[in-house]
C-alpha cells in the first residue's frame, strides 16, 4: 500500500503544471464580448451592443474610451448602480426598443440610471412609455344604445373591449365561418349593429363557440353588458329600465 502510494505521487510531479490550472479560456472572455458586474449582478453582452450609443458610458467603457476604475474579483467591470433594472437598459441597447412589464413599478429609477449612462434614446423611450400609461389610467367610459332608427351601437373609450366584443361574435355564411363582420365596425372605438339580423340572405350572426344559437338583439346587448361586467366596469346609468331589465334598456352607461 505504501508503495502504491509513493507510485503515485511520482506520476503526479511528472504531470506538466500547467494541465494542473484551471483552464484560462472559461474565465477570460472572447476580444468581442464584455462581462460586467453591475451592483451584484453579471451581464454579458457584445461590445458592439453596449457601443450602440455614441458617448454614453457603457460606449466609453466597451470602447476602451474610459479606463476601468472598479473591477470584481474575477476582474469584471464593476458598476456601482442598481443590479437588477440594469437588463431593461441592456435590452433597449439590444432591440432599440423599451419593453417593460405592464405592471413596472421603477420607471422612476429607470429614468434615472438611463440618465447616469447618458442614454438620451432610452431617456426619451421611458418619458413616452410614462406617458402613454398615464392615458390608458384614465377612466374608461362605455356607453350601450338601443335606437330603432340607428340600430344597436357600443361605444368605449378603450379600444380593447370593442376587440373583447367583435371576439366573442362571428357571422355564419352558407354552413362557413366568416368571422366578426367588418361592416357593423365603425371605428376602434365604436360598433354599429344596423339591421343585423338581414345583413345578408342566409346569414346570421351567433356567438363564438356555439353557432347553434342566433344572436338576437336582446342577447347582444346582454352579452356585451356581461363582458363589460367581467372587464370591470360599473354601471352608473339606466335610461328606461322600467321594466326591471337592463336589457330593456334604451341606454347603459358604464365607468371603470
Amino acid at each position: 500500500m505504501e508503495w502504491n502510494l509513493r507510485r503515485m505521487d511520482s506520476e503526479l510531479r511528472q504531470i506538466n503544471s500547467d494541465l494542473l490550472q484551471p483552464s484560462k479560456s472559461i474565465k477570460k472572455p472572447s476580444s468581442g464580448t464584455i462581462t460586467l458586474n453591475v451592483g451584484g449582478f453579471l451581464y454579458a453582452a457584445h461590445r458592439t451592443t453596449l457601443s450602440r450609443h455614441q458617448g454614453s458610458v457603457l460606449e466609453e467603457l466597451a470602447s476602451g474610451k474610459k479606463t476601468v476604475q472598479h473591477t470584481d474579483s474575477m476582474g469584471n467591470p464593476f458598476i456601482d448602480r442598481d443590479g437588477p433594472v440594469f437588463r431593461h437598459i441592456l435590452n433597449f441597447l439590444r432591440t432599440g426598443d423599451l419593453q417593460l412589464p405592464d405592471d413596472f413599478r421603477e420607471v422612476g429609477l429607470l429614468r434615472r440610471e438611463a440618465e447616469f449612462y447618458r442614454l438620451s434614446g432610452l431617456v426619451e423611450a421611458i418619458l413616452e412609455w410614462e406617458e402613454l400609461r398615464a392615458v390608458q389610467r384614465e377612466p374608461a367610459f362605455l356607453e350601450v344604445t338601443d335606437e330603432r332608427s340607428q340600430g344597436f351601437k357600443v361605444y368605449c373609450s378603450d379600444p380593447t373591449f370593442i376587440d373583447k366584443v367583435k371576439g366573442r361574435l362571428v357571422q355564419i355564411s352558407k354552413s362557413r365561418l366568416d368571422g366578426f363582420p367588418e361592416e357593423f365596425e365603425v371605428s376602434s372605438n365604436v360598433i354599429q349593429f344596423r339591421h343585423f339580423i338581414k345583413s345578408e340572405p342566409g346569414s346570421r350572426l351567433v356567438l363564438k363557440q356555439d353557432s347553434t344559437f342566433v344572436c338576437t338583439l336582446e342577447c347582444l346587448k346582454l352579452e356585451t353588458v356581461m363582458l363589460a361586467l367581467k372587464a370591470g366596469f360599473s354601471i352608473i346609468t339606466s335610461l328606461d329600465s322600467s321594466k326591471g331589465s337592463v336589457v330593456a334598456a334604451e341606454a347603459l352607461h358604464f365607468v371603470k
